[in-house]
Order: structure tokens, then sequence, then C-alpha cells
């Protein structure tokens, strides 16, 4: 039987994961651990819940308990949440041996985060937003990253797009140059933009990179022991199915994670459950940060049955007891909703994933499907008659008094101003910019510039 020791992994570290009752290694694991330990770069694919977060922090721990000096890796993943999980799968990890793992996240002090960078932790757990403006405001605080040994995209796939693009170029200026360093991505979905890395040219005396993709013998991005289904829904009652869903036989004790694609749903769908007294909390943009973790502790202690979420929640969450995912709202991007999904049936467990369909969003199933090679069946167990009896009314009324209450809050106020603040400067740019065009067409303009 093939053990973290036998793949490599120093006794110290088989000891910690043997404490946290992990104890034989995945296949991801097993593919990755003895490859990057030789020092090569790597891209690891595998479907949700496979344990990826110890395929890239086992070897990374190893080497580093081999020279335990200066910011020994980097890891830089999409959001807040994913972040502070992995930063706590390093403590557990490295709790015997007096690892110091830095979190640097939007939402804290940017100065307090800059001194603890400029403390020189093992391991910094980031987001790229933050670590990039901390680069730019305090060069002088950052100046340890310059030795780092490793470099980890975690949720590759959704760092590698455009809306990261210019955070990344900033952190990566400030890491060593690719030749000195290891590089390591992985994800739930290898993307053809992830793929791709592995073309670009090896640099002298570095081996190819490594490439894990899905295990040959389950290629599948959605596990068999998650039972998918749908439920054609009319928009204007998909409140009252949601509740009848959360009441019903099948789901009244399960616990749930509902996904919308907009942070104005969550806060709607978070009162409206509240109002019918579902034990529930939110996780979305719109919240400050100490609400949204103090809302992930309660979901994952149980104070809180139901997690309405925006797509914060569709990566990496390690939440065991989830049972049931609902897409509240269907995601544009087929990829979004295995990471979706993923929040259940995690390392072997059953679940179940059921998806409001509405007559808009026929042509997003038909591509979900075709990306997952399955076909959702179709549940059967909401009636109108139960609907009208038993959720309908009070759906409704809840739906109003939970918008009256976001009016009288003012409810996305703070991102309203933000966006204005940030039309006036482009429209005040756009001015600037015509009189200066219009300057310099000018003769007379030219002619006092020369003169």
């Amino acid at each position: 039987m093939t053990t973290f020791n036998s793949v490599g992994l120093p006794k110290w570290l088989c000891e910690s994961l043997s404490s946290m009752k992990i104890t034989t290694p995945t296949n991801i694991q097993k593919a990755c651990i003895p490859e990057i330990l030789k020092g090569r770069d790597c891209i690891g694919g595998a479907k949700t819940g496979s344990g990826k977060t110890i395929a890239f922090a086992g070897p990374m721990l190893a080497k580093w308990s081999e020279d335990p000096c200066g910011i020994f890796g980097v890891v830089l993943t999409p959001t807040r949440e994913l972040a502070m999980q992995i930063a706590d799968q390093f403590a557990a990890l490295g709790s015997g041996v007096n690892l110091k793992c830095s979190l640097i996240i939007g939402g804290e002090s940017m100065i307090e985060q800059a001194n603890k960078i400029k403390e020189n932790p093992h391991f910094v757990v980031a987001t790229p937003g933050r670590l990039a403006h901390i680069i730019m405001e305090h060069p002088d605080d950052v100046r340890g990253l310059r030795r780092v040994k490793f470099l980890v995209l975690d949720e590759a796939d959704r760092l590698l797009t455009d809306s990261f693009t210019d955070h990344l170029t900033t952190c990566f200026e400030a890491l060593p140059h690719p030749s000195k360093r290891q590089t390591l991505l992985f994800t739930a979905t290898v993307t053809d933009s992830v793929r791709s890395l592995k073309e670009k040219p090896v640099a002298e005396g570095r081996q190819p990179v490594f490439v894990h993709e899905l295990d040959k013998v389950d290629d599948v991005v959605i596990p068999k022991s998650l039972n998918l289904s749908f439920l054609l829904t009319p928009f204007l009652v998909k409140e009252a199915t949601l509740h009848n869903i959360l009441i019903n036989e099948d789901f009244k004790d399960s616990t749930a994670i509902v996904f919308v694609n907009r942070s104005e749903n969550a806060e709607i769908l978070r009162r409206v459950l509240r109002h019918l007294e579902i034990r529930v909390t939110s996780l979305h943009s719109e919240m400050p940060q100490s609400e949204r973790t103090n809302s992930l502790h309660r979901f994952r202690a149980g104070a809180a049955r139901v997690l309405v979420a925006t797509d914060l929640a569709s990566r990496g969450l390690d939440i065991p007891t989830v049972e049931l995912v609902i897409n509240f709202d269907i995601p544009r991007d087929p990829d979004d909703f295995i990471h979706r999904v993923g929040r259940t049936a995690r390392a072997g467990r059953a679940g179940d994933a059921l998806s409001f369909i509405t007559p808009n969003d026929l042509s997003r199933i038909l591509a979900i499907e075709e990306r997952i090679d399955r076909k959702m069946e179709e549940y059967k167990k909401v009636t109108d008659n139960g609907l009208i009896k038993n959720s309908l009314k009070i759906a409704s009324k809840a739906k109003i008094e939970a918008k009256m209450e976001m009016e009288r809050e003012g409810f996305g106020e703070r991102k309203r101003l933000q966006k204005k603040r940030l039309q006036d400067q482009l429209g005040h740019n756009v001015q600037s910019s015509k009189q200066k065009s219009k300057k310099n067409l000018n003769p007379k303009s030219k002619l006092k510039t020369k003169v």
C-alpha cells in the first residue's frame, strides 16, 4: 500500500497528516508529490475533493524543513475564504515545527499585513489583489519575496483570466525569475490557458513541466457519488420553490449551500429564509470581511443549516458536512457549475446537487451537460399543491419584507458610490483628453507652444 512516507514525505509530516486522520495519499498526491520533490514545475488537475492542497503543501513543507530560511513559498488563490482555508491547513500541518504562515487578504489592515511580510514568515498565502497593492505601496517591506523557492497558483484556471492579469503581473515581478523557483499550478478544471503553460520553453538545466490531469481510471469531472437533478421553476416562484425544497422530506435536515449569481440576490435570499425561520447565513462581496469570516464559521459549526452564496464559495472550500448544493441561479460558465457542485460529495461521500431551471436557462444547461458528459434527472417531489399550501404565500410576503429592509438599510450604497466615483473619474479623463486634442489641433495653440 502506498503511504505518504513512500512518496517521499518526511516522518514528521507523515505524523502531522496522521494526526489529522489523513493516512493514505490520493491519486493526485501520489502523482505530484514525488515529482515536486525532484524539483519539477507542476500542473495538477483533479476533481474537487481529491486532496490538491496536500499535493502541493506536502512537498513544499518537506523541502522547507531541510532549509527553513526566509519566505520559502507563496500561495496565490482567487478568494479570501479559500486563502484562509489554505493558511489554516498549512498551520495545522506545521503545528509541531513552529511554522509561520501569513495570511494576506483584503478587508484587513494593509500596514499590518506589510509588516507581517517584512518579518519574513515561512509561507505567505494571499489573494493577488491585496499582495499586489502591498508590493506597490510598501516595496521596502516585501524584499523577502525575492528569495521565494515556490510559487503556487491554486484554482489556476480562475487566476489565469483577464480579471487577475494586472495583479498577477505585479506579484510575479516581485518574485524570483521562474528559472530560480518552482511553479505549481493546481485546479479542478484544466483549461487551455493552464495547459498551454507546459508548452513554454524549458530553461537550461530544468526538467519539463510535470502534468497530471484527471485520473485515467475515473476520467470524469463529477464524482459518481453525486446525484445531479433539475427542477423546472417559473422565475416568480423561485423563492417559494427553494423554501419547499428545504422543508420537504428529502432535504429537511440537510446542510445546504444555495448558489446565486449576484450579491443582491444572496442578500435577498438570506433575509427571505430568515423570515421563514430557516437557520441561514450568507457569503458575498458586499459583506465586510469580518462578517464573511463569521458567516463561514457559523456554517461550519452548524449554527446555520443553509449558506446562501455567490461564487465566492464555489472554489476549493472544504466543508465536509455539506449534503446538498442548490443552483438557485444557473452559472454562465459550465466550469463554475463543476466547482459549485463540488462543494458536496467530496472524498467519496454522497451528495445531491439540484438546479433551478427557468425558460431562459436552457442553453446554459445544455452547455453544462455537454461539459460534464452527464444528463441531469428531473426532481419531481415539489408539486403545485404543496407549493401553494406550504410556501407560496409566506415566501412572497418574506421577499417583500426583505426588499423593504434592504432599501431602508441602503444595501449596495457603498458599491454604487464606488461605481459613480469611477464613472466621474473616467468622464473627467475623457474630457481632459478631448480638451488636449482640441488644443493640439488649434494652430494658435501650436504657435504659442513653439514660442
